[in-house]
């Protein structure tokens, strides 16, 4: 399942509750991870309303009144404490993230003294959570990618605890940084279209920027704004469905990619692991290291990262801040990729994930997921290479 996010009239974390719960997430899904999380009462009222006269669900984030202001430390310690689901936790916690160091670029703060005002309110956390708990069962944990729209921002000015501001907003300018964004609508009034939390949700959701991709659609959800303008429809949709390439019988032909690399002889080889971690954190495809000899007979790596256009500059900004290399180069590829998707096998009584690949319609490979492999041997106490004979045994059924 793959997921498109229409944007092209802003985006607010209610509006996008509400096109989830349009798509059909139960409203009680949302409410029970937010309770997991806020210290205070806060409630989620679904209603269905028209926004020129388009039909579309309101979702009311209603807190009580709360003089608590919370730093981004904070809020931290709220979702690791929480009762979510570890997917949903980390989602949640990279929005936030996003969030503390877009504000503190803005007010030149350090992003854990960042006190969020109206953005680390109650009603924030709420929907920063809902909307990745929404995100989680709408897809499930396998689901396919995310592409948002170009983003409406809006234009104008709006009060804000700081004073007035301009449109967009300092915060959403700097989380929109390489992201497509325009003012909005034709004709439309000024106002704030795309609100910091809203930006954040998309930006930490997106794998892609662009029109909606090739897929069938099977759920559609609209989530409705506040104000109902003349001039357009204030919402948000989200369509969710399978990929689907119909010009490429045998997997689909991606978009072209980029391959960014440097060459490194100086770093501590202990540092790897969390570079290549943090590269595909910031949406790399792929990443991976080369052994290499360079001049003087000195040995090295070649880092690769493989990774969509759009979402470059935040690998160029992982490669500089936590390697030593002073340049990159950085050349287009094009990928061909078979069709997927997950099934199950069970062994000893617990179900095995199985990554499942086709060619022509035709299964070619089903290969266990290796994280389930480990967690049922570590239950069981049987040795991990025998339960990985019994999943691959298991699996040559989903090709026989």
């Amino acid at each position: 399942m793959s997921l498109w996010v229409d944007a092209t009239a802003g985006a607010s974390g209610d509006m996008l509750l509400g096109a989830l719960v349009g798509a059909g997430v139960p409203v009680e899904v949302l409410q029970g991870a937010v309770d997991a999380v806020t210290p205070e009462p806060v409630a989620l009222r679904v209603e269905r309303v028209h926004r020129a006269g388009l039909g579309a669900i309101r979702c009311h984030v209603e807190v009580a009144d709360s003089a608590t202001h919370r730093t981004w430390h904070d809020v931290r310690r709220l979702l690791a404490a929480a009762d979510l689901d570890e997917a949903v936790r980390e989602r949640a916690t990279g929005v936030f993230a996003r969030l503390a160091a877009a504000e503190g670029a803005v007010h030149d703060h350090s992003p854990d003294d960042v006190a969020f005002h109206e953005v680390g309110a109650l009603d924030a956390i709420a929907d920063v959570v809902g909307v990745c708990a929404g995100l989680a069962h709408l897809l499930g944990v396998h689901g396919g990618p995310v592409v948002v729209s170009p983003v409406a921002v809006g234009s104008g000015r709006v009060g804000a605890a700081h004073g007035s501001l301009p449109v967009p907003v300092p915060a959403v300018v700097e989380l929109l940084r390489g992201v497509p964004s325009y003012a909005g609508p034709a004709g439309a009034p000024p106002a704030e279209l795309c609100t910091p939390t809203g930006a954040a949700l998309l930006v930490g959701l997106a794998d892609d920027w662009g029109p909606q991709p090739a897929m069938a659609v099977a759920a559609v959800g609209v989530g409705a704004g506040g104000r109902d303008p003349a001039t357009h429809a204030n919402v948000v949709r989200v369509l969710a469905g399978a990929a689907h390439a119909p010009d490429a019988p045998g997997g689909g032909q991606d978009p072209q990619e980029l391959v960014v690399e440097a060459n490194v002889d100086d770093l501590d080889p202990r540092l790897w692991p969390g570079v290549l971690e943090a590269l595909l954190a910031a949406g790399a495809a792929d990443a991976w290291l080369s052994p290499i000899t360079m001049k003087k007979g000195r040995p090295a790596h070649t880092l690769s990262v493989l990774v969509r256009p759009a979402l470059a500059e935040r690998v160029r900004d992982v490669v500089f801040a936590q390697t030593s290399t002073i340049g990159l180069r950085e050349h287009t590829v094009t990928k061909r990729a078979l069709e997927r998707a997950v099934a199950a096998v069970e062994v000893d009584g617990v179900q095995v994930r199985v990554k499942v690949s086709r060619h022509r319609g035709r299964v070619v490979t089903a290969q266990p997921e290796w994280d389930d492999v480990a967690a049922v041997a570590q239950a069981t106490g049987r040795p991990a290479r025998d339960v990985l004979a019994e999943a691959q045994a298991a699996a040559r059924s989903l090709i026989e």
